[in-house]
């Protein structure tokens, strides 16, 4: 399962709504200016955006009263940070804890982060809250990450909807698979085939991003992946859709993760040239 929530710093609508597409829940997003972005990747996030000319004429004229820290450009903030949040049982057994209180403890880092990117601006905050693979994980842990989930779930919706936050649930209700998205996807589309809705030389990577689950987020596609505590793989997280991201690793554990650690990584993506295949200039 992965939490993708869409911030916003402009209440155009107070009133909260649902996707009806399976698997999901959302309501709607108002946007903050739009950086700067190479073409392909804005065709692929404006494909898929509800975001009219009125709205991004309000959302420009008010993008000057975000206030970043000084080392980071407002012109260079990433649109979509995903987030894998890893170390939480390592940061409760690094001191003698009951692993509960590691996801206790990751917990509020979320709030902390979900904080910091509505005050610097950043539109979309997705975070990897539970693998399909996790449920190897002794049924204890499983069921208190669960309880946890609809517990925090719970607390803060209501302060999501105030806030003029929308949260998305990816993938099943319990859990997420890149590679499952990408297979749905395509058993989506084999099926409009043979129901001849369209002809198998209408496949194209639009068409399949289409139907990935993230379909129904405003800009779907990472600028910036963030991984904590030092691992450095994907672990089977929207994995068609991180193709362009930038990517960081952290050898901070989650419940650790605050304010100079987003700093850092801000930065370090602020540093890149993203040339998306292109010569560098």
């Amino acid at each position: 399962m992965a939490f993708s929530l869409q911030l916003q710093q402009i209440l155009l609508s107070p009133t909260t709504k649902f996707c009806s597409q399976p698997k999901s829940i959302t309501s709607p997003l108002i946007s903050l200016k739009l950086p700067s972005i190479h073409p392909l990747a804005f065709a692929q996030n404006a494909s898929v955006s509800n975001i009219d000319s009125t709205d991004v004429a309000a959302i420009d004229a008010s993008a000057e009263e975000i206030l970043l820290p000084p080392q980071l450009r407002r012109e260079l903030m990433p649109n979509h940070v995903a987030v894998i949040m890893d170390g939480n049982r390592r940061w409760a057994k690094m001191r003698g804890f009951p692993v509960a209180l590691g996801y206790e403890a990751g917990i509020r880092a979320v709030r902390n982060l979900i904080e910091l990117c509505g005050n610097w601006g950043i539109r979309v905050l997705t975070l990897f809250a539970f693998s399909s693979d996790n449920w190897l994980r002794p049924k204890v842990e499983v069921d208190c990450l669960m309880g946890l989930f609809e517990r925090a779930l719970k607390e803060e919706l209501e302060n999501f909807a105030r806030a003029g936050i929308r949260i998305s649930i990816i993938g099943d209700s319990i859990n997420y698979s890149g590679q499952h998205d990408v297979v749905q996807a395509c058993q989506t589309i084999a099926q409009k085939v043979k129901d001849g809705i369209i002809e198998p030389k209408d496949i194209n990577s639009f068409l399949i991003e289409q139907e990935l689950q993230t379909n129904c987020i405003d800009f779907p596609y990472p600028d910036l992946l963030i991984r904590t505590s030092g691992e450095l793989r994907l672990s089977n997280f929207l994995l068609w859709q991180l193709a362009y991201a930038e990517l960081f690793f952290s050898h901070s554990h989650w419940p650790d993760f605050g304010e100079a650690e987003f700093l850092e990584a801000l930065c370090s993506f602020q540093q890149r040239q993203r040339r998306y295949g292109r010569q560098s200039s």
